[in-house]
């Protein structure tokens, strides 16, 4: 017989615990049951979370690319409960992407990578971004300019330069993820990189890099001597 969490020992309640020891205390599961509250009647929340997660071979990376719909199927869950999660792990998304201020500097493919990640790393399909750098390479700012399929996002040169002239950057950095884990360069890539650099060429801007990034490895056409 499952127990509800009512039922379960005071030291084992998830909001008693982290109370008493701190969130740091609380395992993965037991965080995720203080947000959806409640579990079923075969079920409770802690032991809910424990199966979503199972499912994800208990990657939270895995968990925050599901959406509502796949969320949804879990008896227990619902849109409401699949929201709230979902909201939870964006947040945690966007404080990795202040982990390092706003305004680092990019001085190599590394950088990139270190400020581009937590962007990029949870996406089901491709997205292209463009960071935009002052002449002292620091970060003016960052723009998505193209969402795409699970393996092509198409982006417009035009959009990219037009992105970095209205913020007065003269050097770019164009990135985008392959949701695949493969981090070599498509012939498409290849094509976009060149057509972005000589466009920019003739604008005076510089196209420092262009960076693919997966979730644990990238590649940096700037490091492989393609720019």
């Amino acid at each position: 017989m499952k127990l509800t969490i009512n039922q379960l020992d005071k030291d084992d309640r998830p909001r008693e615990k982290m109370m008493r020891q701190g969130a740091g205390a609380l395992s993965n599961a037991e965080l995720l049951a203080i947000l959806i509250g409640s579990g079923t009647k075969d079920e409770n929340a802690v032991n809910l979370m424990q199966r979503i997660l199972a499912d994800c071979q208990g990657d939270l990376a895995r968990l925050s690319r599901m959406g509502l719909t796949e969320l949804s199927r879990y008896k227990g869950m619902g849109p409401a409960k699949s929201l709230t999660v979902m909201a939870a792990l964006e947040l945690g998304r966007r404080r990795a992407l202040q982990g390092r201020g706003e305004q680092p500097t990019i001085g190599c493919s590394e950088d990139v990578y270190e400020v581009c990640l937590p962007l990029l790393r949870d996406l089901p399909t491709e997205e292209v971004w463009v960071l935009l750098l002052s002449p002292a390479a620091r970060l003016i700012h960052r723009s998505r300019v193209s969402q795409g399929g699970i393996d092509h996002a198409l982006a417009d040169v035009r959009t990219i330069l037009r992105e970095a002239i209205v913020h007065y950057a003269t050097q770019i950095v164009l990135v985008h993820n392959h949701p695949s884990g493969n981090n070599r360069p498509s012939p498409a890539d290849c094509r976009l990189t060149e057509e972005v650099r000589r466009a920019a060429e003739l604008m005076h801007i510089r196209l420092m890099d262009h960076v693919i990034i997966c979730d644990g490895s990238y590649y940096s056409f700037s490091d492989d001597g393609k720019l």
